[in-house]
């Protein structure tokens, strides 16, 4: 067979499968809404799975009509990415894995085929292998659309749990009346001081802040890029109105920053949050005093 004549059944092979898809839909729908994929994730209603399944036989026929079985950019396979992709995600985040996903994909093809030989009578033994060959291929592409679109929506609940993650290891303190804190554990990288002096700069505005104290107490080490991540922090709190404190220099940390030539001269400093919080307050016309000691013994 010549190389034009392949050609030409391979065209007349994704047609006849076009047909088939098409005309077989509601039969094949029946069947994948029992399979694992759509069965784990449509647990209410089987009416939904089995349009969730008529949905992907449709586009799995549009990019059969058009020949195009091994393109994973095909345009008919748009509407099973949209379809799958939400399975997908939603698999993901109850733990399934990418590979998992993949293989209940592959296992689509299954069903597929046993019904697609019933259209195939004795004697046509050439047209159903090309036939079972475009539905091979065409199924292998949707396999790797459903890996892409998976790896995708991982990737993106990463990167919002990633994000969650910064937001609750950078929490602003309300510690008094026009005073508000930012306890730092940790190392401070240029995403997480970012988020900090986001929050810290809604926290002023919120609780009508005076005063910002920025406490390092939790921090390893300090070096020139968090002493410049501190000092944008810091002039971002001052635009906003709020005098802001950096507070729990440690001995160590203090001489790694002269031995660096880090000047934070213009910055106010404190060694413990106790010392920062009884300025801020010291400032508001609050007296601070130590707490007398309980008397012991009998009156």
């Amino acid at each position: 067979m010549q190389v034009s004549e392949q050609d030409a059944a391979r065209e007349s092979a994704a047609q006849r499968l076009a047909v088939f898809l098409e005309q077989r839909r509601e039969q094949l729908a029946q069947r994948w809404a029992d399979a694992p994929l759509f069965r784990t994730v449509f647990t209410v209603s089987r009416d939904e799975a089995v349009e969730a399944c008529k949905a992907v036989v449709a586009a799995l026929a549009a990019v059969a009509a058009t020949g195009r079985l091994e393109d994973i950019a095909a345009p008919g396979f748009q509407a099973a990415r949209d379809q799958l992709g939400r399975m997908a995600a939603s698999r993901t985040r109850s733990g399934s894995s990418a590979a998992q996903i993949a293989d209940e994909v592959a296992a689509l093809r299954v069903s597929a085929a046993d019904l697609l030989r019933g259209e195939f009578p004795d004697g046509s033994e050439a047209d159903a292998q090309e036939c079972a060959l475009a539905l091979a291929l065409v199924m292998g592409t949707l396999r790797l659309v459903v890996m892409e679109t998976t790896l995708s929506a991982g990737e993106e609940l990463i990167e919002r749990q990633r994000q969650q993650l910064l937001e609750v290891a950078t929490p602003v303190i309300k510690l008094w009346d026009g005073v508000v804190a930012v306890p730092l554990i940790g190392t401070l990288d240029s995403a997480r001081s970012q988020v900090v002096m986001e929050n810290l700069l809604e926290a002023i505005v919120d609780q009508e802040a005076d005063f910002a104290i920025l406490d390092i107490t939790g921090v390893p080490t300090v070096d020139s890029l968090v002493a410049q991540h501190l000092m944008k922090t810091v002039a971002a709190a001052r635009l906003m109105g709020a005098e802001c404190v950096v507070s729990g220099i440690r001995p160590a940390i203090a001489q790694t920053m002269v031995h660096l030539g880090i000047d934070l001269g213009t910055i106010i400093t404190r060694s413990s949050l106790a010392d920062a919080l009884a300025y801020a307050l010291s400032k508001q016309g609050v007296e601070v005093s130590s707490r007398a000691p309980a008397l012991s013994g009998r009156p």
